[in-house]
């Protein structure tokens, strides 16, 4: 890695041109082919601050069609400012098929730095970099071409180009605390850089470029791109399968073991709906406060009262604190990325609740079902929600997941009652009876997604719902024990400054 770093030797510069000019001409050639071909790619750039990311990504684009690429620099927020997980933006940033994203540093900057600060323990830093595997391996198994790229620069060239840039009034402004203090702490930052790549280099390897020299690393990023995207035009689509990491499950029954019996008169209904609703506002306040996020789950059948459900909850709630998506059919710029990024996309902020009306486990029931993806995706998809799942409990978030449950018959009735009323009548379609006749087909989907993703960080609570009522307050009571678990045991996240303070460029040390 650095440590054994070699400078290349130098070359004759107007071969290295040529080859500029020669690999940009291929570059934009491919880019037709990617399209056809709707494979995506990311070009993730890192390196020492100074060592030219922002002029290498300029030459990687100019001669491409702007229409079909974008480029990104994720902003790295101090720990406690941060809202979102910290591979959301990262996430959140990938491309649609066939168009390229370049990020001028991304997930191995924002680690490192906030590991050296101490903003994060070292536990999380062993979390985050089991979390950026298997990001890249969800995102190469979805089909993604990723190729990841460091810029090496020695300490004194650094600090020349630092100094360069401090001493010209219309450049100062790109030199600031934080690349001072990597200059002052090179070797840790070092250490740091390769003990990242060595742990985050199975999936997509890291590339090491000489930065002392801007032509050569330009040439040799050229390559190295225009190497890989031949290669996956070559090969197509990467479509593999995960390895079978043991997740701890909790025990599930079957549907048809469910006794859907349950039920609550009235007068008690009223009575407990008002009390854990009230209950319910005051946590809403404590969540808020203490900056707990929240996500709740409904999936169940047709017709099983998920909207009701949802409604007796979100009462109880402040409206500016909370948002309810309904996950429909994905639409084409949905369905042209990884199948979970539209629900990374729509993750709540931390002291705010999310509400899916259906989530992302319609990758193994519907799109299953209905052939939108191969048995590999769905396989597949186990094992990526619970690691998703994982990342989300790991970040703070109380996650439930509710399965909203009726058997046939009650289906069948509210089905019934909706075509013959009127004002119900937009709640049921074709596409609902169309559903009910592969109701087995169903069964069989749902009690598998059941036993494998229930886990003990984020496990599925069955819901009775033959009774709506009972169903509802079922939910309500679960919620409220969780937000209270949850509440009582946050703790407030401990804040670093990292030692940084503004220093004088005079201050490096040679």
């Amino acid at each position: 890695m650095l440590k054994d770093f070699e400078t290349p030797k130098k070359e004759d510069k107007a071969q290295i041109n040529a080859g500029i000019k020669e690999l940009q001409a291929k570059l934009l050639g491919q880019q037709q082919l990617l399209m056809k071909a709707k494979l995506p790619v990311i070009v993730l750039i890192e390196g020492w601050a100074a060592a030219g990311k922002g002029s290498l990504i300029k030459e990687l684009i100019s001669e491409l069609d702007p229409r079909f690429y974008n480029v990104v620099s994720p902003k790295i927020l101090p720990e406690n400012a941060e809202r979102y997980p910290f591979l959301f933006p990262y996430m959140s940033a990938i491309p649609v098929n066939g168009k390229v994203t370049f990020m001028d540093s991304g997930w191995m900057e924002n680690v490192v730095r906030k590991y050296l600060k101490r903003e994060i323990t070292k536990d999380e830093y062993r979390r985050r970099i089991r979390q950026v595997n298997e990001f890249e391996r969800q995102l190469r198994d979805g089909g993604y071409i990723v190729l990841k790229i460091f810029l090496h620069i020695a300490k004194q060239e650094q600090y020349d180009r630092l100094y360069e840039l401090a001493e010209n009034p219309a450049t100062e402004w790109r030199v600031n605390p934080e690349d001072l203090w990597q200059h002052n702490e090179y070797k840790r930052f070092m250490e740091a850089y390769d003990d990242f790549m060595e742990k985050t280099g199975d999936t997509a390897a890291w590339h090491i470029l000489d930065g002392n020299s801007r032509k050569t690393a330009i040439r040799d990023a050229l390559k190295l791109l225009v190497q890989r995207v031949d290669r996956g035009i070559k090969e197509g689509r990467y479509d593999g399968m995960t390895s079978e990491e043991e997740f701890p499950l909790k025990e599930m029954p079957l549907l048809s073991e469910v006794d859907l019996s349950p039920s609550i008169d009235d007068d008690e209904y009223k009575k407990e709906l008002k009390k854990l609703q009230s209950r319910l506002s005051e946590l809403h306040n404590i969540v808020y406060r203490k900056k707990i996020p929240v996500i709740l789950c409904y999936e169940g059948w047709d017709a099983a009262g998920k909207g009701g459900n949802i409604r007796r909850l979100t009462y109880a709630l402040d409206p500016r604190g909370f948002d309810v998506h309904p996950i429909a059919s994905p639409l084409p710029h949905e369905l042209n990325r990884h199948y979970l990024w539209r629900f990374w996309t729509k993750l709540p902020r931390t002291g705010h609740i999310c509400i899916f009306d259906r989530t992302w486990y319609g990758r193994v029931m519907v799109e299953r079902l209905e052939g939108f993806c191969s048995d590999r995706e769905w396989h597949r998809a186990y094992h990526e929600i619970n690691e998703f799942e994982r990342m989300l409990t790991d970040w703070g978030a109380v996650v439930l997941k509710f399965w909203i449950h009726i058997d046939r018959n009650v289906q069948l009735a509210r089905f019934t009652d909706r075509e013959n009323t009127p004002e119900k009548q937009w709640k049921i379609t074709d596409e609902d009876w169309r559903n009910r006749e592969k109701w087995d087909d169903y069964e069989v989907a749902v009690n598998e997604m059941l036993q494998n993703t229930s886990t003990k960080n984020a496990p599925w609570h069955i819901i009775e719902s033959n009774d709506k009522k009972y169903a509802r307050i079922k939910t309500l009571r679960l919620i409220v024990k969780a937000l209270e678990k949850a509440c009582s045991a946050k703790l407030a996240l401990p804040t670093h400054n990292g030692g940084v303070s503004p220093l004088s460029i005079r201050a490096l040390v040679r």
